[in-house]
C-alpha cells in the first residue's frame, strides 16, 4: 500500500518531528490502515524543540504505528475518520497502578488512615480483605475500562501474579508493562502503632524466580503489547542482596526497575534506623538507583518538612542518576499526605511520571489533582502547570518505561491515540483544548481510543470489556472479601468498624 501526500511531508519534517526515529523517514510510507482527517487540534511532538505543540487542521495517517502527520494525506484502502471537532492526543502512559486490587476497596478505604502510622493506610488496612481470583479478575476489567476511557493506552501493573493474569490484561486491548512483585517480609502490627516485619527469605527468592518467568512469558505473549519490569515490592521488605539481584536482572534484560520507596514516614524512619541513610541514600549506596529505576511515590525524601532530616540532597541524587519518581497524588491526598512539591522535583531535574495508584483509575482526574496539589504545596500557581503534568503523563512515563515509541504523536511512534470531542458541552468554550479536558471535562469528553492502531473505545464505550458485567462481578467479589475482615484485622474489627459508612443507616 503506497501513501501519497498531496502536500508532501518531506523527510526533513519527519526527522524534525521525531528525532528518535529518523531512520523511518527514509523508508516507504506504507502500512496505513486509518487516516484521521482534518483534526481540529493535534497535540503533536516537536522533536527539534523536545516538547508537545498544538497543530490545527491536520491529518494523521497510521497503521500499527504513526506513518505521517500533515496535510491532505491519502492511502489506498485506508479507513478515513472525521477529525473535525476533535482534539487528538497521544495515549497517556500510567507508570504505577494496582488494577487487580484497588477497585475492590471502593467505598471502604476512601476515608481511612492509621493515626499510629502517620495516617498512611498501608499497615493496618492493606491486607484485611480476602481477595479471590474471580474478584481480582473483575477488578482488572473495571479498572481497565476506567483507564481506557480516561485516555490511558499504556499501563504499568504492579501485581502479585495470579493465574491467567496476562491473558486478562491482553484481552482488554491495552498496552501493559507487567511488574510481578515479590518481597521477603510481610508487614505485621498487633497494636496499630508498631510495625514489625515477618521475614521469609526463601519465599522472597521464589517470588523473584517467578517474576522472571512471568516477564519472559509477557515478552512472548501473542498480543505483542506486553512487556516486563523488575519490581521488588518495597524498599523495606527486601534485603540488599535481593534488591541488587533484581536490578542486575533489569539491566541484563534491558527493562525498567521499580520499587516503592519514601511512600510513608514509617518506611523513611525504618530505613534510617537500619542503615543511617534515607531510602534514596540506601538505593544509591547499593547501586540500584539508575536511569532505569522508578521510585514508587518518593514523597518522604530528605527535604520533606515532616522528616526533619539534616541533609537535603535526595532530589539531586535522583536527578543525577536519571531515575524517575512515579507521582500518584490521589491515594495520598485522601490521607492528608502530599509530595512536596512537583515543581521542586522538576526544578531539580527529576523525571516525573504519573500513576493511578488507587480507584478510580481515572488518569485525567489524577493529572488535575497533581496540578492542584502541587500549587497548594508550592504556595503559587506557577510551579505546577498543565504542560508539565501532561509531559509527565506522556513522555515522562515513556522515558521511565524505556519506550521512546509511546507518549507522543510523531512518525514512527506507536499508534496509541485518543480523540477528544471538543464540541461536547463540558469542553466549551474550547479555547485551549487540553485545559478544557483536564480542568473541566475529564473522561466525559473522551470519545475514541486506539492502541496499536486498533480501536478499543468507540463513542465513549469500551469495546473490549462488558462494563456492566464487570461491575456486577466486582460487587459480588467485595461482598465475599469483607467477610474475612475480622479474621485478618489485628483487633478483630468488622468492616463497619474499620470503615464506617459516611452516614448512619436509619
Amino acid at each position: 500500500m503506497c501513501l501519497t501526500i498531496a502536500r508532501r511531508v518531506t523527510s526533513m519534517i519527519l526527522i524534525r518531528n521525531y528525532v528518535l526515529y529518523t531512520e523511518l523517514a527514509m523508508v516507504a510510507l506504507d502500512g496505513v490502515t486509518k487516516i484521521i482527517r482534518r483534526a481540529h487540534c493535534v497535540v503533536s511532538w516537536d522533536g527539534e524543540q523536545g516538547g508537545h505543540v498544538y497543530r490545527r487542521d491536520v491529518d494523521i495517517a497510521f497503521g500499527r504505528s504513526i506513518v505521517a502527520v500533515g496535510d491532505d494525506l491519502e492511502a489506498d484502502g485506508a479507513e478515513v475518520l472525521d477529525g473535525q471537532g476533535f482534539m487528538v492526543m497521544s495515549g497517556l502512559v500510567n507508570i504505577h497502578s494496582h488494577p487487580g486490587e484497588e477497585p475492590l476497596n471502593k467505598g471502604l478505604r476512601d476515608e481511612d488512615g492509621s493515626p499510629g502510622f502517620d495516617n498512611t493506610s498501608l499497615y493496618e488496612y492493606l491486607m484485611v480483605l480476602d481477595r479471590d481470583l474471580a474478584g481480582m479478575q473483575a477488578a482488572y476489567r473495571v479498572a481497565f475500562a476506567e483507564l481506557l476511557k480516561s485516555g490511558v493506552t499504556t499501563i504499568c501493573d504492579l501485581a502479585v501474579p495470579t493465574e491467567g493474569w496476562l491473558d486478562v490484561i491482553a484481552a482488554t486491548g491495552i498496552r501493559a508493562c507487567v511488574a510481578p512483585m515479590f518481597r521477603q517480609a510481610r508487614w505485621v502490627t498487633d497494636n496499630g502503632h508498631r510495625l514489625d516485619y515477618a521475614w521469609d527469605i526463601a519465599r522472597g527468592r521464589e517470588g523473584f524466580e517467578r517474576a522472571l518467568a512471568e516477564i519472559a512469558q509477557a515478552a512472548r505473549h501473542p498480543s505483542g503489547r506486553l512487556f516486563g519490569m523488575m519490581a521488588p515490592s518495597q524498599i523495606d521488605t527486601c534485603d540488599e542482596e535481593l534488591l541488587r539481584d533484581a536490578h542486575a536482572e533489569a539491566v541484563s534484560l534491558d527493562i525498567p526497575f521499580q520499587t516503592h520507596a519514601g511512600q510513608s514516614l514509617t518506611d523513611f524512619h525504618e530505613m534510617t534506623r537500619r542503615h543511617g541513610l534515607t531510602p534514596i541514600g540506601f538505593m544509591k549506596k547499593i547501586g540500584i538507583l539508575s536511569d532505569r529505576t522508578i521510585i514508587g511515590h518518593g514523597i518522604f525524601l530528605d527535604h520533606h518538612p515532616w522528616v526533619h532530616w539534616p541533609k537535603t540532597d535526595d532530589l539531586g541524587t535522583i536527578a543525577r542518576a536519571g531515575a524517575t519518581v512515579a507521582h500518584c497524588p490521589t491515594v495520598f491526598a485522601r490521607r492528608g499526605i502530599m509530595l512536596d512539591h512537583i515543581g521542586l522535583y522538576r526544578q531539580r531535574g527529576v523525571n516525573l511520571g504519573i500513576g493511578t495508584d488507587v480507584y478510580p483509575n481515572n488518569m485525567l482526574d489524577e493529572m488535575r489533582l497533581a496540578i492542584y496539589a502541587g500549587r497548594l504545596m508550592a504556595g503559587n500557581p506557577r510551579d505546577a502547570t498543565l504542560a508539565d503534568v501532561f509531559a509527565a503523563a506522556t513522555v515522562g512515563g515513556a522515558k521511565a518505561l524505556r519506550r521512546p515509541d509511546i507518549g507522543r504523536i510523531a512518525p514512527g511512534a506507536k499508534a496509541d491515540l485518543v480523540m477528544v470531542d471538543c464540541r461536547a458541552p463540558v469542553m466549551q468554550p474550547c479555547r485551549d483544548p487540553l485545559r478544557s479536558l483536564v480542568f473541566s471535562a475529564s473522561d466525559r469528553a473522551v470519545r475514541h481510543v486506539f492502541v496499536d492502531g486498533d480501536q478499543v473505545v468507540k463513542d465513549g464505550v469500551v469495546l473490549t470489556i462488558d462494563e456492566a458485567e464487570a461491575a456486577a462481578d466486582l460487587y459480588e467479589a467485595q461482598c465475599r472479601a469483607v467477610e474475612g475482615v475480622p479474621r485478618n484485622d489485628w483487633a478483630g474489627r468488622t468492616i463497619d468498624q474499620l470503615a464506617p459508612p459516611s452516614h448512619r443507616w436509619a
